[in-house]
């Protein structure tokens, strides 16, 4: 590692799941900002909004690929992956953003409901993680980081199942970090605070939700895209090389009550 604090990621390729839209997106074009190639993967449903976001990826001067990604399928992790490294001759990093949310009473939930919660949310970004690993063992470098939510250390009515995915996604960085480390790779976590994207417009729209939530925050506002992009850019960057298996919450200090 250079001993001069470097936080660019030029000449890097890498994944960010999710990123057709939101924070995804916003990770994407921040990234390229920092010098990455991107790959832009989301759902075929979403290849109209990802190829908007691979344009802004190329307008910073580097390599955009759109790929269609079901992170629900092991098959299209593979293919997704498989053809990034035959893309790019590597996977320097991968960011896993794609999530879902189901909002309701934790008495109200059904068994489906719970299905396509946890497999979006958990067991997606356990096998994009693992499959995205096995090729960094073999390069003998990576960088992964998970975006989990400060859900992952507090409990919030009408949420329940996308905290408890939450959670998982935060431990599940730990669990990759322990065994992958002795191969040159880090696994973090990344837990914002509620970002507002044009995705989320109704809940801060809610005044209900802004008087319960708002004063809850030190920091005295909610979260941004460009919050959270900080915290992965740098997760990435050879200035975070030592940290592994850490949950970095960007919450305004909202659990700190």
């Amino acid at each position: 590692m250079s001993s001069t604090l470097d936080y660019r990621l030029d000449g890097q390729a890498g994944m960010v799941t999710g990123s057709a839209n939101g924070i995804g997106k916003a990770l994407a074009i921040g990234l390229a900002e920092a010098g990455a190639s991107i790959v832009v993967a989301d759902l075929p449903s979403q290849r109209e909004n990802a190829l908007d976001t691979a344009r802004e990826v190329q307008a910073r001067g580097v390599q955009a690929l759109v790929l269609d990604l079901d992170v629900t399928s092991l098959p299209s992790i593979e293919a997704a992956i498989r053809t990034t490294v035959e893309t790019f001759g590597r996977i320097d990093f991968l960011v896993n953003c794609a999530g879902v949310n189901i909002r309701k009473p934790v008495l109200e939930y059904t068994e489906a409901e719970w299905e396509k919660i946890v497999s979006v949310n958990l067991k997606g970004v356990f096998f994009c993680t693992q499959i995205a690993a096995r090729e960094m063992v073999k390069q003998g470098h990576g960088k992964i980081v998970q975006i989990a939510s400060q859900l992952a250390v507090v409990a919030m009515k009408d949420r329940s199942i996308y905290a408890i995915t939450k959670a998982g996604v935060a431990h599940l960085a730990k669990a990759f970090a322990l065994e992958l480390g002795p191969f040159g790779i880090t696994v973090n976590a990344v837990g914002p605070t509620f970002v507002s994207t044009p995705l989320t417009t109704a809940m801060f729209s809610d005044p209900a939700f802004i008087a319960e939530n708002l004063p809850r925050i030190p920091s005295g506002r909610f979260g941004t895209p460009q919050d959270v992009l900080g915290a992965v850019r740098f997760l990435l960057s050879s200035a975070a090389d030592l940290i592994n298996g850490h949950l970095l919450l960007v919450d305004g200090g909202y659990t700190i009550h």
